[in-house]
């Protein structure tokens, strides 16, 4: 087996780790700031598509803005979660790729914490399909602040022999027929943990739920014995800092 062929076993194997978690990824994982939802969508939106949507963690900010979402996600345990939490959402099985929608659909499509598992050009062509002439696609990822020194130092903790860099798309940003130029933008964003919750967020995160059990329990006890040691996340609630990275550009 080469290389390259070892290491886009393992990606596939990552971006379909979530489903034996999904309740824990919904009430786990962190929501998304309004600010960046709002700097991504036209002035006019109504119908929106969280394509990729896991259990909903996108979908509810948006329904929050009284948008109307249709939810599209592949793994039948994540999408089923997002059904039980979402009951009044049209949720779909489909990809990126293969998105179950007719042509111009939507005023936009957002991608919470997925862009990076699509096939680029192939998603962005979907992507420009269902989108009505004017609509955005927007990509958001929550990441660690590691310009907090303690933050920095938990992420060295938590690497496991699983663990990938995350990888924006080739080129950066992506750059299609369809769309005009993307632009980035970045928001603070917070998660209220305790340093229990905190651990279980961290263990619905690919590189533990793919790791071998004896490792991923190891890397949990590392990241336990952390956070009852540093005076920020020893006692009570806390605010783990994120920050939102928000990619948007306009349908041609």
């Amino acid at each position: 087996m080469t290389e390259h062929t070892s290491e886009a076993k393992l990606w596939a194997r990552l971006s379909r780790s979530f489903g034996k978690e999904a309740a824990a990824y919904a009430q786990h994982r962190p929501g998304y700031p309004v600010a960046a939802l709002r700097w991504g969508l036209p002035s006019n939106a109504e119908h929106v598509l969280d394509l990729g949507a896991g259990t909903g963690k996108l979908t509810e900010g948006l329904l929050d803005l009284d948008l109307r979402v249709t939810a599209v996600e592949p793994d039948p345990a994540m999408l089923a979660e997002l059904a039980r939490r979402h009951p009044g959402v049209r949720a779909l099985d489909g990809t990126a790729e293969g998105i179950p929608l007719g042509d111009a659909e939507v005023d936009s499509v957002l991608v919470g914490q997925a862009f990076h598992w699509f096939d680029m050009d192939r998603a962005l062509t979907e992507i420009a399909r269902v989108l009505k002439p004017g609509g955005t696609v927007v990509a958001l990822w929550n990441h660690r602040d590691d310009s907090v020194p303690w933050v920095a130092e938990l992420d060295t903790l938590a690497r496991t022999s699983v663990a990938r860099s995350w990888d924006p798309p080739e080129p950066f940003p992506p750059v299609h027929a369809e769309f005009g130029l993307f632009e980035l933008e970045t928001f603070p964003n917070g998660h209220r943990r305790t340093a229990e919750t905190l651990l279980e967020t961290f263990a619905t995160h690919s590189k533990l739920l793919v790791a071998a059990e004896d490792e991923r329990e190891a890397t949990l006890a590392r990241l336990r014995d952390f956070l009852a040691n540093n005076p920020k996340t020893a006692e009570g609630e806390f605010t783990y800092p994120l920050t939102t990275r928000t990619l948007r550009a306009t349908r041609r």
